[in-house]
């Protein structure tokens, strides 16, 4: 790199930026819009979604772990109490969404213990295996023939013919 600069062709920035003057007395239409945007419009918005912060910051709700409480069975809801009978409904379907869950995880669990073990897969997942038909013959037993439509109240006939038949085949 040269030792001799050009300062001509290479100025030194001035050390203060000149102001402009205004040339009129008349207020910029700008500065009086935006100042009018800033009062009528932002400000209220601004202030509005801060205290809706603040609030949702002091009660947290968190979506995705939501409890509900358990409701009475349709066995044990009066007769012509239709309340009950929705909220065992509700209840039921809940219920089921669980158990397919639970199925597909031990299912999950099964396939991965198949992957990971390859040959070897009939002695060392044995545990996985019976796992899976344990849940599955449960499943089954409680929601198998019902179909898409089931609902709490077939599910509770078809439980209580299976319990009447192993009553019968007991006797």
């Amino acid at each position: 790199m040269p030792e001799d600069h050009d300062w001509e062709a290479y100025k030194v920035p001035p050390t203060r930026t000149p102001v402009s003057e205004r040339t009129t007395s008349v207020p910029n239409p700008v500065n009086f819009l935006q100042a009018a945007f800033n009062y009528v419009l932002d400000t209220p918005v601004t202030f509005v979604r801060e205290w809706i912060e603040r609030w949702q910051g002091k009660n947290k709700f968190y979506y995705y772990h939501q409890k509900f409480r358990r409701v009475p069975d349709l066995s044990e809801c009066l007769e012509g109490d239709y309340l009950c009978y929705y909220e065992a409904e509700a209840q039921w379907r809940r219920d089921r969404l669980v158990d397919q869950e639970i199925v597909e995880i031990v299912r999950e669990r099964m396939a991965a213990c198949k992957q990971r073990e390859g040959p070897n897969q009939f002695q060392n997942c044995a545990k996985e295996m019976e796992l899976l038909a344990q849940v599955t013959k449960a499943y089954q037993d409680r929601y198998g023939d019902l179909g898409y439509h089931g609902n709490a109240r077939t599910c509770l006939m078809k439980q209580k013919h299976r319990m009447m038949e192993e009553r019968k085949a007991a006797q």
